[in-house]
């Protein structure tokens, strides 16, 4: 094929292109790239911007086309390096709506990886651009992953605050890298090796946040199947720590064998056996594993295999970590929290999720748009009307300076009680019960007229008030699980 070069001014066009193609989503720069492609104004909607960005591209890939130029193989150099990447920026969006389409269509089928309706003329247009025969499904795989990325970033993550766009901008570099170029060479096959760790306080959506990452994760494609290797619904999986006593929580992670303890009377697979290929898994709670489980743990991040309970043999894990805790950063930064091998290993990236006071007081209509997301998620349907009646007993019972001590998750209960019963107490006034209790437990211990068994009671419920789980009052006061919930079930009436 003859070789041609592109004009200085075709150039410059194009290397914006190719410059907007390598910038994240979430970030100004890739904003203004938009507007100066679409020669518009800079304060034109970001939307427009986009839109009129897509048609100016393809317009200039047409006159190629009518040129005889509109093939990789035209050009040499630096130009062939800038038009490769226009032309996968241009038919990747000219698929954007298929590719949401197709995430929606698999998150109904599940587990079951569906056939992808327009995979074979996106790969026919690739093959007209040049692209060769071994690198068509890769881009095509490539360009899935990306539209995913976006998609849970962006939907499921909702606010558009200062450190909301913060967050967002990092889980995007978290998955492709800074430079998606750098990731594409050497990295898209690679990422099990980079852990990361969520830090944020409790219902700040940490396991949200991990979610959007592990479901963006590089799936290959299946040209003879015309379907991706596996569903991204398997590709994630997650494991609450604190959930499990220290005697079953290396069972949960690593698995056992038949007779390796009392009760254990069959095989059983561990939530690393359990991760599927091209996955991964979140460690919620990762604070609180004590030392020896760190060491395996360790283990599997290092040496990437573990051992089932119970023997010596040897299973290779090949998905990618993902870790949570609400433990303070600076806790975490002095060695309070992990083994400093640990630590090291575990942080290849640290991530922070924003409170929601934080949110609100940077954009206080981040409230309106958590109420319209979380109202549609309850009720199927988009209501104005009720999103202004939560607003109004928020203001009424909480006022505007309220805190959200439990965040996001604490948002869901205020619009759970609002709707069921038009009220809602909020925490604080949850903790001056608790100091009530406290007092109380404190007198009858003074004037020694308390029983035991309301001694007990008390304790439980306070503790319980406190954590919010059945299983930690378990371990802080060596009661077993059932026995905890009948003296709380039973605090007040015993």
């Amino acid at each position: 094929m003859k070789k041609a070069k592109l004009t200085s001014e075709e150039r410059i066009f194009f290397k914006t292109v190719h410059n907007a193609a390598f910038a994240n989503p979430f970030s100004d720069l890739r904003e203004k790239l938009d507007i100066k492609i679409a020669g518009l104004f800079p304060l034109a909607d970001r939307r427009e911007s986009k839109d009129l960005c897509i048609k100016e591209v393809d317009r200039r890939i047409k006159k190629l086309e009518t040129q005889g130029r509109a093939n990789i193989n035209a050009f040499q150099g630096q130009d062939r390096e800038i038009i490769t990447i226009v032309f996968l920026f241009d038919i990747f969006h000219k698929f954007r709506d298929d590719f949401d389409l197709l995430i929606e269509d698999q998150i109904k089928a599940e587990d079951i990886s569906i056939k992808v309706p327009f995979a074979e003329k996106a790969m026919h247009m690739l093959q007209i651009k040049g692209f060769d025969d071994k690198s068509i499904p890769h881009y095509f795989a490539l360009s899935y992953q990306l539209r995913r990325a976006f998609y849970f970033i962006s939907n499921s993550l909702v606010g558009s605050s200062p450190c909301m766009q913060k967050l967002k901008k990092h889980l995007w570099y978290n998955v492709f890298t800074y430079n998606i170029e750098l990731y594409n060479k050497f990295l898209w096959n690679k990422m099990e090796d980079f852990s990361t760790l969520l830090l944020g306080e409790t219902g700040t959506g940490k396991g949200t946040a991990a979610k959007a990452i592990g479901s963006s994760g590089y799936i290959p494609f299946d040209e003879k199947k015309l379907s991706f290797t596996q569903s991204f619904t398997r590709a994630f999986s997650s494991l609450n720590l604190s959930q499990y006593p220290e005697t079953l929580l290396e069972s949960e992670l690593f698995g056992h064998t038949k007779g390796a303890f009392t009760g254990a009377v069959d095989d059983y697979q561990g939530v690393f056996a359990r991760c599927s290929p091209h996955g991964s898994i979140l460690l919620d709670e990762i604070g609180e594993i004590p030392n020896h489980v760190q060491i395996k743990l360790l283990r599997v991040l290092q040496e990437r295999d573990f051992s089932p309970v119970g023997t010596h043999a040897t299973s290779r894990f090949n998905g990618r970590v993902i870790a949570a805790t609400n433990r303070p950063k600076k806790e975490i930064l002095d060695g309070k929290v992990f083994r400093d091998d640990f630590y090291y290993r575990l942080c290849s990236d640290i991530i922070e999720v924003p409170s929601l006071s934080t949110r609100i007081s940077e954009r206080p209509l981040e409230l309106d748009d958590l109420l319209d997301f979380t109202i549609q998620k309850m009720t199927g349907t988009r209501s104005e009307k009720l999103i202004q009646k939560v607003k109004r007993i928020i203001d009424r019972r909480l006022g505007k300076d309220y805190q959200w001590p439990g965040n996001v998750r604490e948002l869901e209960q205020c619009v759970r009680s609002v709707l069921l019963r038009r009220d809602y107490k909020g925490k604080q006034t949850e903790e001056k019960e608790m100091i009530s209790l406290k007092q109380e437990l404190l007198q009858g211990i003074l004037d020694r007229n308390i029983t035991v068994p309301s001694l007990i009671s008390g304790y439980c419920k306070l503790l319980y008030d406190q954590s919010g789980n059945y299983e930690k009052v378990a371990k802080q006061t060596g009661l077993d699980r059932r026995t905890i919930k009948k003296h709380i079930m039973n605090f007040k009436t015993d």
